[in-house]
């Protein structure tokens, strides 16, 4: 009963608007947006097409009149979560000729990375707004309706754009879902639903010395209107660093051009004119729209950096210099015969060590038998000892000289084993001269090393691929040349310290450094010399120890 009188009253108005002849589509509008409050086209523009953070204003005037013919004005404010999300809010009216909407408009976005040059993303704009009759004069009671309506709706418009390289592919429905809590239930029913299909694509042209990013980017599209001939569409846009331009046709609101500057790096302006050719449109005159936006934060982002670094065709990297090649040759030669010095003072101390211990054999088997010599001595002495005194003699003299060449022997052993013991310490001072000549060769061999690895460094010459965070500076404190792995940036201490603390439990020896540029601090979780070191790494999330995501900050040396 309740879309009954809704319908009923919508005809009266509609009988009651003899300036406004022509029945208007229901949707925004919104067909010549292409940069600015493009999130209001697809919900999952907002990540790269509404320039955040920002403000951005959108004016259209239908048909030029704008106090009697229906209008548009959305002020919206988009900025950037972190490197895969974003997020605006903004303020909208809406004149559609028989209603008037006024609310809020919200924003998310979010990037998922499907392979190196294919990404998804994925976002939603959710409307909630009042609605009321564009012109309270036609409006007569009736026993059906006895009040003028003012409902309340809340209406939600998902969006998908999947993006292979420069190509873009999206599909957006502007109600797929809404209702009104003034009355208590869907504001359209299944069969009203609005869908839109684009396909866009993005070619890089050279117009200014001074930009490298200039595009060209044509988008066609189809829309879905339920009650009346659908829509087709196709606009380009032409944006450099200075300035914009963009042309444009729509099936039912015909040839549409527009310009506009960029200025302070911050400020961008522009127009447009909008002229229907349609014979439904006769005598209608052109619609205008104006397009403003200003720039927050810092004047560049990483990402549009990045874009300034883009080089349409690089030379070759140059051929790696040597570096002291003939000091390296006869280091290693070098190596080579302190090697086989080593080999030959070990078999001298091997061979020195078993004569010692024959030696040393013999003087235990004197002994021996010396001390059996001396006890059958002794007891043939015993056993003659009337008639051998002086065989006793003779035995205590001989076991006197056996003790005498034992004590000889002895120090003859000792001396044998502190000539070895000075050979051993003439070895070890020989080899430890030896190592410190190695070592020292070694600190040279890896200082020409470093010194290679930053001329490399220096001079690399790096292309960042298609969709690639990638950041370089040629100086950044007491940082040294080289590709650092950046893991976040925090602005906010106390989440800076958070995130240092959760990287050392996960195991991952995190390093910092604090740029002034911005006041922001980098964690970064490895340093590589080469660009190709540090996309493995990067690619491999760091052996599998780091999930999320990582980019690459290079630092080139003054």
């Amino acid at each position: 009963m309740k879309k009954f009188c809704g319908a009923l009253l919508i005809g009266f108005v509609v009988l009651g608007l003899k300036a406004q002849e022509v029945v208007l589509p229901s949707d925004f509008r919104q067909q010549n947006l292409t940069e600015y409050n493009s999130s209001l086209i697809n919900p999952a523009y907002s990540l790269d097409r509404n320039n955040p953070s920002s403000v951005a204003l959108w004016a259209r005037w239908q048909w030029q009149t704008y106090d009697a013919d229906p209008t548009s004005l959305f002020l919206n404010y988009t900025t950037r979560l972190n490197e895969v999300s974003a997020a605006g809010a903004g303020f909208f009216q809406h004149n559609t000729g028989i209603f008037l909407n006024t609310g809020a408009a919200l924003n998310y976005a979010y990037n998922i990375e499907l392979s190196e040059k294919v990404f998804l993303g994925v976002g939603l704009n959710l409307f909630a707004f009042q609605q009321k009759l564009a012109d309270e004069r036609f409006f007569v009671p009736n026993p059906i309706q006895t009040s003028i309506p003012n409902d309340f709706i809340v209406q939600m418009a998902p969006g998908i754009n999947l993006s292979v390289d420069r190509f873009n592919l999206g599909l957006v429905s502007e109600n797929l879902f809404d209702y009104n809590f003034s009355t208590n239930e869907r504001n359209s029913s299944p069969d009203e639903r609005l869908f839109l299909a684009l396909a866009s694509y993005d070619f890089p042209i050279s117009i200014l010395s001074t930009d490298d990013s200039s595009i060209l980017r044509p988008t066609i599209y189809y829309k879905t209107i339920p009650g009346l001939d659908n829509q087709v569409g196709l606009t380009s846009l032409l944006t450099t660093n200075k300035y914009w331009a963009q042309a444009g046709y729509n099936s039912f609101y015909g040839f549409s051009g527009g310009a506009g500057g960029r200025f302070f790096k911050r400020l961008s302006i522009g127009a447009l004119i909008e002229v229907g050719t349609s014979s439904d449109l006769k005598g209608q005159d052109p619609s205008f729209e104006l397009v403003t936006s200003y720039k927050l934060g810092a004047l560049e982002t990483p990402e549009e950096k990045l874009e300034e670094q883009l080089i349409a065709e690089e030379e070759k990297i140059k051929e790696e210099s040597l570096i002291a090649k003939p000091e390296v040759e006869e280091g290693l030669v070098s190596q080579e015969l302190t090697k086989e010095e080593e080999m030959a003072l070990k078999r001298e101390a091997k061979k020195q060590e078993r004569l010692a211990l024959i030696e040393s054999k013999r003087i235990n088997d004197s002994i021996i038998e010396a001390s059996r010599q001396t006890d059958l001595t002794v007891k043939e002495s015993k056993r003659n000892l009337r008639i051998k005194r002086d065989s006793i003699a003779n035995a205590k003299a001989e076991q006197a000289l056996a003790a005498s060449r034992a004590l000889q022997q002895q120090r003859k052993q000792d001396s044998i084993a502190l000539v070895m013991r000075n050979e051993a310490e003439a070895v070890a001072l020989v080899q430890k001269q030896r190592q410190d000549s190695i070592a020292q060769s070694e600190a040279l061999l890896a200082e020409a090393e470093k010194q290679k690895a930053e001329f490399v460094t220096r001079n690399e010459i790096v292309k960042p691929k298609a969709g690639e965070k990638y950041e370089e500076v040629a100086k950044e404190g007491s940082l040294s040349p080289g590709y650092y792995l950046i893991a976040n940036v925090f602005g906010t201490k106390k989440y800076f310290d958070a995130f240092m603390v959760d990287m050392k439990k996960k195991g991952i020896d995190a390093k910092s450094f604090y740029r002034d540029l911005n006041k922001y601090n980098y964690v970064y979780l490895a340093k590589y010399n080469s660009i190709k070191e540090a996309r493995e790494a990067r690619d491999s999330n760091l052996g599998g120890k780091y999930k999320e995501k990582i980019w690459i900050f290079r630092v080139t040396g003054e």
